[in-house]
């Protein structure tokens, strides 16, 4: 678990200070960097408030690398053009597979392909 990386990530997008965080939270400020450092290990009283503390729910603190991945891939498929191209991915060849990710890297660098 990443816990560490969560909290701060998340402190951070909310625009809060470490104090801040703690004064919502009632703790010392240090027991925050300590938390976002990986020196200290929340209970699950802790996390409950900062979880609290931080609007979310439990479940975004404790979120582990295949979780962020799969939420990542449905936001990514939420689209119904990528969705599409997903869809058609696995029916190519490795060599027409290749050469569209060669091609889509291509665009997106902003460079121009010439036959």
């Amino acid at each position: 678990m990443q816990v560490a990386a969560q909290v701060r990530e998340i402190r951070k997008a909310r625009h809060l200070s470490q104090r801040q965080l703690a004064s919502r939270m009632q703790v010392p400020r240090t027991y925050i960097s300590k938390i976002e450092n990986g020196k200290a290990i929340p209970t699950l009283g802790s996390l409950e408030r900062l979880a609290d503390a931080l609007e979310v729910d439990v479940c975004q603190l404790v979120r582990d690398a295949r979780s962020r991945r799969d939420e990542a891939v449905a936001a990514i498929l939420a689209d119904p053009f990528l969705a599409e191209i997903a869809a058609l991915l696995p029916q190519l060849d490795s060599l027409h597979r290749t050469l569209f990710y060669g091609s889509v890297r291509d665009l997106s660098m902003g460079k121009r392909r010439t036959a």
